[in-house]
């Protein structure tokens, strides 16, 4: 028989440990990043009025790397998501390293292809952008960061997602402590 102190701690430790599992918090790391980019573009799209494609945003290649501009006609959203999710996870970031991760091949017909950068202007007209609509911060001398109504909107879009891949695929609940 244990003494009644062990009883107390051990009950009171299983508890506690129940509860951490069941008060787990989905990330944008916990999801799959396609998926999460698109919902969050949705939302972006349908509840954010900041962010707006520019006039220009229909005739305009991302970079010097593509041949057309995108076919997508909400690629505006799409990359403002991704480039909210990678201020998320890589923040703070500046927008030369941004232009370098939205970068690619440029290729020069016979000679040697090269790495290029993306179009800055689309980058920094998109931070902007979130920055207007209070989802992203200026870093005096390191970028830009997440402000806390961004980290707050991209974990909710994050636990809404993981919410819905566990209706579809069951075996995911035990990512959540369930």
């Amino acid at each position: 028989m244990l003494p009644d102190n062990l009883y107390i701690w051990l009950n009171e430790s299983t508890a506690r440990k129940n509860q951490e599992e069941t008060t787990k918090l989905i990330t944008p790391y916990d999801v799959p990043v396609t998926q999460f980019i698109a919902k969050l573009a949705k939302y972006l799209k349908e509840n954010i009025e900041e962010i707006q494609p520019p006039i220009w945003a229909a005739f305009a290649k991302t970079g010097t790397h593509v041949e057309k501009q995108p076919q997508d006609p909400d690629w505006w959203y799409t990359r403002s998501a991704s480039i909210l999710r990678k201020v998320y996870v890589h923040g703070p970031i500046g927008l030369e390293k941004l232009r370098a991760q939205y970068g690619g091949r440029k290729d020069y017909g016979v000679k040697p292809e090269h790495a290029v950068k993306a179009s800055g202007n689309i980058i920094r007209k998109a931070l902007q952008q979130l920055a207007n609509a209070g989802l992203v911060q200026i870093v005096a001398s390191k970028g830009r960061s997440m402000s806390p109504k961004g980290r707050k909107l991209v974990k909710e879009v994050a636990e809404d997602l993981h919410k819905e891949l566990v209706k579809s695929t069951p075996a995911l609940k035990k990512y959540r402590g369930e």
